[in-house]
């Protein structure tokens, strides 16, 4: 029995040419999705259908595993399983990757994961090594400075633009992986106990298992039982300034700390400079989106700071500039809903949105993705009765290191943005330069995985 179900997971020759029939039924479904090859073995994945039964309401297609949400955690998922013969479908609720928004640290554990997943090397080449950090105060003072390799010499952090994370991820899948403007309006589980999706077009699926990797307001999550995520405080602008010649920054985070107000910039590539200004704020405020609004209120909050960080936010392109509210959701034991349900699972944002304040949001979704998918893989091989056990042993195994790390992270934010005159000054006279250590602060960075 498990010899024949592992032969049903392995990526198999194409489906042979459909019935008339069948042709006829795939013409009346979206054309977003066209009737694919099942991953798990060769076969439509379409039930035959009557006639009347297609007149009453569109046909149900039936999927292996299903990702919901082509962000970082859901690309990952998909390119993980892939490298380990486990095909999926990606849905995507915009009509084409979310390529917006500016860059992402990661640290020596994501680098770790993209080396598994067969990308580190190209990612590399495009992007540059951070060589250490520096922290100022707001009037310019060096208040401290750290070399990373003198902290831990397998330390490796570069910042890299989000948009050739997901390029880069997309280009790994099979064609026709990722199924786009399939927006999610309704989740439940049908009798067979497995999963019935049906999007905002009509377009009706169901899945064995579905990944929810569809980012902190995930309907998949709230469909769960998850709350929603909580507002910490403070807000931040971020933008991805551009040096048409090159930029002529060193190699280094830059931090700089004010009272309830702190800014940062990092070298991305040789032309581009990743910045972030992170200000407290009693509520999110109204959405903006007029890049030259959220330019003018970024550049106003630090308008006396270090002239380096507003040449940056002036050379910053309107399609990189964006502002968003800082959340998380702590997952208090025996409180909060378990990362998987029957069937459906949640990985990075969706699961354990934290704040970005140790640089480990990405890196932690990463790993969810390769450990969920060395355990899918695991399981399907022995047969499907072992899949929900393997989705609550990942969750067992992620949750005592997401929830410490999203403590920790708001921890930090909230000790950072302090607006107290006299505890900002001990901060920089004596907190900073004297007492803090890089290296316990980046120990959360120490990762080991089963390989791919």
């Amino acid at each position: 029995m498990a010899k024949s179900f592992t032969s049903l997971l392995l990526l198999n020759s194409p489906l042979s040419p459909p019935s008339s029939f069948s042709q006829s039924l795939h013409h009346l479904q979206a054309k977003t999705f066209p009737q694919s090859q099942s991953y798990f073995g060769v076969g439509t994945r379409t039930k035959p259908i009557s006639a009347s039964m297609v007149e009453a309401q569109p046909p149900v297609r039936k999927e292996d595993i299903i990702i919901v949400g082509a962000g970082i955690a859901g690309l990952a998922t998909a390119v993980s399983l892939h490298r380990l013969g486990v095909g999926s479908l990606v849905l995507e609720q915009a009509e084409s990757l979310r390529t917006g928004g500016t860059s992402l640290t990661l640290f020596k554990n994501g680098w770790g994961v993209l080396d598994a997943m067969g990308v580190g090397n190209d990612l590399r080449s495009q992007f540059l090594e951070i060589q250490g950090m520096v922290v100022k105060s707001e009037d310019g003072r060096e208040l401290r400075s750290f070399r990373f390799k003198d902290e831990d010499e397998s330390q490796e952090v570069r910042a890299v633009e989000r948009r050739i994370l997901l390029e880069t991820l997309a280009n790994q899948l099979p064609t026709d992986s990722i199924h786009f403007s399939s927006k999610l309006a309704k989740i439940e589980r049908i009798e067979t106990g497995e999963t019935l999706l049906e999007l905002e077009d009509g377009t009706r699926l169901s899945g064995k298992i579905v990944i929810g990797c569809d980012g902190i307001r995930s309907p998949v999550a709230k469909w769960m039982g998850f709350s929603e995520p909580r507002y910490v405080g403070h807000c931040a602008f971020r933008g991805l300034g551009f040096f048409p010649e090159r930029m002529p920054y060193e190699p280094k985070v830059n931090y700089i700390y004010g009272r309830g107000l702190r800014a940062g910039y990092v070298p991305v590539s040789p032309t581009k400079v990743y910045w972030f200004i992170c200000f407290n704020s009693p509520s999110p405020g109204p959405k903006i989106t007029d890049p030259s609004v959220l330019k003018k209120q970024a550049r106003e909050l630090v308008r006396n700071w270090p002239s380096e960080l507003l040449n940056i936010i002036d050379l910053t392109p309107d399609d990189t500039i964006i502002r968003t509210p800082l959340v998380d959701r702590w997952l208090w034991p025996a409180i909060s809903p378990p990362a998987s349900s029957g069937g459906v699972v949640l990985v990075g944002d969706a699961w354990h949105p934290m704040t970005p304040n140790l640089g480990q949001g990405a890196c932690c979704a990463l790993e969810d993705a390769v450990v969920l998918a060395k355990k899918l893989s695991d399981a399907l091989r022995l047969g499907p009765e072992s899949v929900e056990g393997a989705l609550r042993l990942y969750g067992s195994e992620r949750w005592p290191r997401i929830f410490p790390l999203t403590i920790r992270a708001n921890l930090v934010g909230s000790l950072l943005q302090w607006d107290n005159p006299v505890v900002c000054s001990v901060r920089n006279n004596v907190i900073v330069p004297k007492l803090v250590r890089l290296g316990p602060l980046l120990e959360h960075t120490n990762f080991e995985f089963e390989p791919l």
